[in-house]
């Protein structure tokens, strides 16, 4: 059974940071690209941030780059969301995706996690 469980989110100031994590089961997580989107309320799921399966590497939605950093331990089979120099904007449910395109397509998703950024 796979699963993406993700943690690390709650309230915080505008100007704060947190740092999101993903934990995966029941998939090779090494051969995944692993994803970062989010969703505020009245608008569309919107891709936040990807990381490549083999050689890591990644790319970022324009409103968040140079605040936001994704990574990942295949170890831990985990992938992880540093949110610096957070503002009100950035405030929606995020959640970690799974994909992997192929012979078989497969993707997965989290259950999100609420991110609330206000003073």
């Amino acid at each position: 059974q796979v699963q993406l469980v993700e943690s690390g989110g709650g309230l915080v100031q505008p100007g704060g940071s947190l740092r999101l994590s993903c934990a995966a089961s029941g998939i090779t997580f090494s051969t995944y690209d692993m994803k970062w989107y989010r969703q505020a309320p009245g608008k569309e799921r919107e891709l936040v941030a990807g990381i490549t399966p083999a050689l890591g590497f990644t790319n970022y939605a324009r409103s968040v780059k140079g605040r936001f950093t994704i990574s990942k331990d295949n170890a831990k089979n985990t992938v992880y969301l540093q949110m610096n120099v957070l503002k009100p904007e950035d405030t929606a449910v995020y959640y970690c995706n799974a994909d992997r395109r192929g012979r078989y397509d497969l993707n997965y998703w989290g259950q999100g996690t609420q991110v609330t950024v206000s003073s």
